[in-house]
């Protein structure tokens, strides 16, 4: 089994998408107004509208009404994506920190409010696990 994406479910997909552009340096593939999606080299962060929702089951996601999940993507060096991201994003929870288990994070959250960490391993064990 392989995790093919993530997808976020929200009520202005172009203002998603193109905040997730300006993160990644990526650019998104548009199937529809509706959806988009921004692919890297291990997967896939979908972007889908409200009206996408109905297609799965009425009322069984909501847009900007995530507070459990964290969107993460590893970056070569995060405290330079820090510095080219200064005005970029409005939420910052954490500036760029070397956690317990050796990933620097820098954690933020995007226009609906979903957690972002962009990581990049620093210690030898960090870089060894992250293969």
């Amino acid at each position: 089994m392989n995790l093919v994406s993530i997808r976020v479910i929200t009520a202005d997909v172009a203002r998603l998408v193109e905040f997730y552009e300006r993160v990644t340096s990526l650019h998104a593939t548009w199937a529809t107004e509706d959806f988009a999606e921004i692919r890297t080299g291990s997967g896939t962060l979908a972007i889908g509208s409200t009206r996408t929702v109905p297609l799965f089951a009425p009322g069984s996601a909501r847009p900007a009404d995530n507070r459990s999940a964290i969107i993460e993507f590893r970056v070569d060096d995060v405290d330079a994506v820090h510095r080219d991201l200064a005005g970029s994003v409005d939420d910052i929870v954490k500036e760029p920190t070397t956690m317990p288990w050796g990933n620097r994070a820098f954690l933020f959250r995007d226009p609906d409010g979903n957690l972002v960490n962009l990581f990049t391993p620093v210690t030898p064990e960090a870089v060894e696990r992250a293969g």
